[in-house]
């Protein structure tokens, strides 16, 4: 199951507790108290944001969709989020602070073919890419989503590095590999099917991007100071 489906169903049982403060008051006070009335209507408005993102995308989805949806009036919603860049910032902050598993296998190659299929997985689910197509879209429109994206990723990145890390210390990549670009170029294939071609996402495509990125590593193509090719 994605990762953003658990989210969506922890909203809808567990409460806006598991929710990141935002600073409001009265908003953080019930955060602190599960069963108030202003986390119960929190809850109900960020489930109904990742409902309306999976099913009419980031361009369809709106603050009247997402308060009929939630059962609450459009006034509730447009006093506590104003824009649905918000919304969207609000319901999914929690994955920013979560925790991916990263494969530990000892072995570079099944590692990163565990990880790319993990991606897989996640972005080809209804609300997986649903969340990251509106994130992107979003970011085009409001310079909120785009400061989102990249703590978000910055967060990804630093949990993700040590399966690079590990497979420099076993000897298995140069020691000056760059595990940022490495996880980049595992993840570029994947999101280029999903957002530019609009390709489906197989198990194959996982496993082919998890290749080519490991070819690549191996080659130095990610070192941070690369060896200079001889003059012709």
């Amino acid at each position: 199951m994605a990762a953003i489906t658990v989210y969506r169903n922890q909203l809808l049982l567990l409460g806006a507790a598991a929710l990141k403060p935002t600073g409001n008051s009265m908003t953080d006070e019930a955060i602190q108290r599960p069963g108030g009335r202003t986390a119960r209507v929190r809850t109900a408005v960020l489930a109904a944001t990742l409902q309306e993102l999976g099913e009419r995308g980031y361009a369809g989805m709106s603050l009247e969709g997402v308060a009929q949806r939630a059962g609450v009036h459009k006034t509730t919603v447009y006093r506590r989020w104003a824009t649905k860049a918000n919304l969207l910032l609000d319901a999914i902050a929690t994955l920013a602070e979560s925790e991916i598993p990263v494969p530990d296998t000892g072995d570079f190659v099944e590692d990163m073919r565990a990880f790319a299929r993990t991606i897989a997985a996640t972005i080809t689910g209804q609300d997986g890419g649903a969340v990251v197509r509106g994130l992107f879209l979003g970011a085009t429109e409001s310079a909120a989503v785009r400061d989102f994206l990249h703590g978000f990723w910055a967060t990804r990145f630093a949990q993700v590095r040590p399966l690079v890390q590990r497979a420099v210390e076993r000897g298995e990549l140069p020691a000056d590999t760059d595990a940022d670009e490495v996880i980049k170029h595992l993840g570029a294939p994947l999101y280029y099917r999903l957002l530019v071609t609009a390709d489906g996402i197989t198990l194959a495509d996982a496993d082919r991007a998890a290749d080519a990125a490991v070819a690549a590593a191996r080659a130095g193509v990610f070192a941070r100071h690369p060896p200079s090719r001889p003059k012709r």
